[in-house]
């Protein structure tokens, strides 16, 4: 057996290198920046969000998700230096842990059942600004979050970004389930629409991932583009079925960070 010898910082920075590691040590630079590119591009399109649709004595719905932090880190920013007057209703646990580690007012739809704005991330936004989330799980919350607000705003990185949905994500739509449902819906989904439905595993604790609702979660491969709006009411009224993944005709913008370090803006097309 070959053995491998670390390598001292006072020998690295001497130049006592092989040639494979000073050629694996360049390929992590480039690979930690694409990583920072992203986060980056994440953290340009949650800033603009919130400075363009965010206004004092406003109640405003925060998403779930890793770009949502950033949003959150902007809105509490803005909040200390302008002094606004936020009410936040998260759409999970998380971005409930958000709003109160950064300091904001936690409120929820029995209090504040119509809200002003709704900011969220999505898996994956197609031409149409038809989207598709939960990837987190949290889709059911979100939606209904999204469905109280007076405007829907998505925010994303530009790796989520597609001409038609399934381009980029290759997950599926994610579908939440009651627990005792989930083999029949997932039999009839692959009946009806194709494709397969699997029932998501959790990665840190045995068995299947359990939403903040208590349900599961099938995570549908579609074979091909749909009409989402028809595809959307007929899974949701399978019985057993919560909600869906499909966000069709909510959003009304889209904000993309780009590689280049701009900001790119979509709105739905004007039929």
């Amino acid at each position: 057996m070959r053995l491998q010898r670390w390598v001292s910082c006072s020998e690295r920075a001497a130049g006592f290198l092989s040639p494979a590691a000073r050629r694996q040590s360049r390929v992590r630079p480039f690979t930690q920046s694409a990583a920072n590119m992203a986060e980056e591009a994440k953290k340009l399109a949650a800033y603009a969000a919130v400075d363009n649709h965010v206004q004092n004595n406003q109640v405003v719905g925060v998403g779930s998700g890793s770009t949502i932090v950033y949003a959150v880190d902007r809105l509490a920013e803005r909040v200390r230096q302008e002094k606004l007057n936020i009410v936040c209703v998260p759409t999970s646990f998380q971005a409930r842990q958000l709003i109160l580690q950064h300091g904001l007012t936690l409120s929820d739809l029995d209090r504040h059942p119509e809200l002003d704005v709704a900011i969220d991330g999505a898996d994956e936004v197609d031409a149409d600004l038809t989207l598709i989330k939960g990837g987190g799980g949290c889709l059911a919350q979100e939606k209904v979050v999204a469905g109280c607000a007076k405007h829907f705003v998505v925010i994303a990185d530009y790796r989520k970004d597609s001409k038609a949905l399934g381009q980029q994500w290759k997950k599926g739509v994610p579908i939440e389930v009651i627990p005792m449902a989930y083999v029949p819906v997932s039999r009839t989904i692959a009946k009806r629409f194709g494709g397969e439905a699997s029932l998501r595993m959790a990665v840190s604790k045995a068995g299947p991932v359990v939403t903040d609702n208590s349900n599961f979660l099938l995570d549908w491969k579609f074979e091909r583009a749909e009409n989402w709006k028809e595809v959307n009411t007929a899974i949701k009224m399978i019985p057993g079925v919560v909600e869906t993944g499909l966000f069709v005709g909510m959003a009304e913008r889209a904000y993309f960070g780009m590689e280049d370090g701009s900001v790119q803006v979509r709105d739905p097309p004007v039929n």
